[in-house]
């Protein structure tokens, strides 16, 4: 409670900026029903009746639209969010756009100076100070530098962080209001979701890191010399300003212009769908924006990727995941897909239910050929049916992949991206269950086993030393109580054959294995050596009839 009354004193004035925008744009229901009543109270402001006859989610829209940038991409994040809302709400957010009026060259010319250290004119060739795209945190222009090179000119707008961080903190009270107030939006994990956003606003405020994650993916992409990443010229690159090279190409959704290039669609659509699943499924870093704006065809059927400000992470385990997903849509897989989906469940879902669901679901793949987007639509609808919460860096995937497939239809409408990323599948499974991957599994296995070894004598004798201080009460029934002196005299026996083998496994093995005597081409030693490790192993796993 006394957070909540530093945070309203605070950032009272926003705070009143914001219910005066919600009321205007009929969104003040919505405050309501998340129960945000308290943030309205007081607010000096009127409906716009020009919104009587829009629904609620072109009247949220509008309301984001004009609370500005961090609302903007928080909207633009629960787009991606199909497992969380319905279609008709993320089709409308999917509508949000951060264009907007440009600012005047002269409220930005000053801060462009300081950052390149001298005028424009003075640093490159030639600079149009007209924008060729403005958004509501920074602005592009075109130039040349002097040693010839197209650029663009990325630049923020000024003195935006201030207003970013405040907004990020009142938010991030507010999801941990709803969360502790309301558990029908509880699971949602509306505290995780402000995390993303704050985590990806940062980044994006920082175009130092769009510089990073552009570099970092046209380095895990060089070995394709189809796929065209813009270069970056740190020399010139800041927080606040970033030159890239200019990649010249047709949109993809200009069919006309691709067919008079002499340009192949389904060899264009081909090659950009391989390098998106190379960014996810190999190098876990992906343009997670392939909007048609974002990607240009080139000569000779290359494909250039532009505007690296919203990118993807995926971790190994995650990449599991998505292999387990995928190899369930194309094989029909029920089991695998309820693998999947039973992590994301909780103590209130009903698992017979899931079950039966997923049973459902990859019946109906079967039915026909199979469409991408409409597969991973009908994915996260299950997901929102039965309340669970996708990880947002998977549903971020999700509507990455969506995005990229609609965008491979406009330019080859018979392509089927199943198709295009088998080879890519098959060589990714091949190297996480190949042989030499197999075998660093089980050395870290034994390194495991022989650390949980090295540990046990300690924690049982800390165990022991508690006991006898009394510091450890329990009140425990046993059942065949009469039995546990013998099972721990046998425990305790395997335990030290288990170090010994360990040890002899790690330290002493390897090193005969390179002495000793010759039979057969064979040292004698490390034969024997072999034989005990065995032995060991055999004597541990052997079945007891007291076990």
């Amino acid at each position: 409670m006394f957070d909540t009354a530093v945070i309203a004193a605070r950032y009272r004035k926003r705070i009143g900026e914001i219910a005066a925008i919600l009321i205007r744009y009929g969104a003040d229901d919505l405050a309501r029903r998340l129960g945000l009543s308290a943030l309205l109270k007081g607010a000096a402001s009127e409906r716009d009746n020009t919104t009587n006859d829009l629904t609620a989610p072109e009247r949220l829209r509008l309301t984001i639209e004009a609370l500005g940038p961090v609302f903007i991409k928080l909207g633009q994040i629960l787009s991606t969010r199909a497992d969380l809302l319905s279609p008709e709400w993320t089709e409308e957010l999917e509508k949000l756009q951060s264009h907007v009026t440009p600012a005047p060259w002269e409220e930005l010319k000053t801060q462009v100076e300081a950052d390149l250290g001298a005028a424009p004119a003075d640093v490159f060739a030639t600079f149009d100070p007209i924008p060729l795209a403005a958004g509501s945190i920074a602005q592009v222009y075109c130039a040349r530098l002097k040693t010839g090179e197209d650029v663009i000119v990325k630049v923020r707008r000024p003195n935006l962080r201030p207003q970013v961080e405040a907004d990020l903190k009142l938010l991030s009270h507010l999801a941990g209001l709803i969360e502790n107030e309301n558990p029908d939006v509880a699971r949602f994990r509306p505290k995780d979701i402000l995390r993303h956003l704050s985590e990806a606003m940062h980044e994006e405020l920082d175009l130092t890191a769009e510089g990073r994650n552009c570099e970092a993916i046209a380095e895990n992409l060089k070995d394709q010399p189809d796929i065209e990443i813009p270069p970056i010229y740190w020399d010139y690159s800041g927080e606040t300003l970033l030159v890239q090279g200019f990649v010249n190409g047709i949109t993809p959704t200009d069919a006309k212009a691709i067919s008079d290039a002499g340009l192949s669609g389904p060899t264009l659509a081909q090659r950009g769908a391989e390098a998106f699943l190379h960014m996810a499924l190999i190098d876990g870093l992906f343009h997670a924006d392939p909007h048609p704006g974002n990607l240009r065809a080139l000569p000779d059927n290359r494909v250039g990727f532009i505007d690296f400000g919203m990118v993807g992470r995926l971790g190994a385990n995650r990449r599991e995941q998505i292999l387990t997903l995928l190899s369930a849509m194309i094989s029909g897989n029920a089991d695998g897909l309820n693998t999947v989906l039973l992590d994301w469940s909780n103590d209130q879902t009903d698992l017979r239910a899931l079950e039966a669901a997923a049973e459902a679901y990859v019946v109906k793949l079967k039915t026909g050929p199979l469409q991408l987007a409409q597969a991973v639509t009908d994915f996260m609808t299950l997901a929102r049916t039965h309340e669970l919460v996708m990880p947002s860096d998977l549903a971020l995937l999700f509507k990455g992949l969506i995005t990229a497939d609609g965008v491979m239809h406009r330019l080859d409408p018979n392509f089927d991206i199943i198709k295009a990323s088998a080879p890519l599948v098959t060589q990714t499974l091949r190297q996480r269950f190949g042989l030499k991957a197999l075998n660093g599994q089980a050395q870290n296995a034994a390194f495991d086993l022989y650390g949980l070894a090295r540990e046990t004598p300690s924690a049982l004798r800390l165990l022991i030393h508690r006991l006898r201080q009394g510091k450890i009460h329990a009140a425990v029934e046993l059942q065949g109580i009469e039995h546990i002196g013998r099972h721990i005299e046998r425990a305790a026996t395997r335990l030290g054959v288990a170090i010994i083998a360990a040890a002899f496994a790690l330290g002493l093995a390897p090193s005969l294995l390179n002495t000793g005597p010759e039979l057969f081409g064979f040292r004698v030693t490390g034969l024997l050596a072999v034989m005990v490790i065995i032995g060991g192993l055999i004597w541990l796993l052997r079945p007891r009839k007291d076990d």
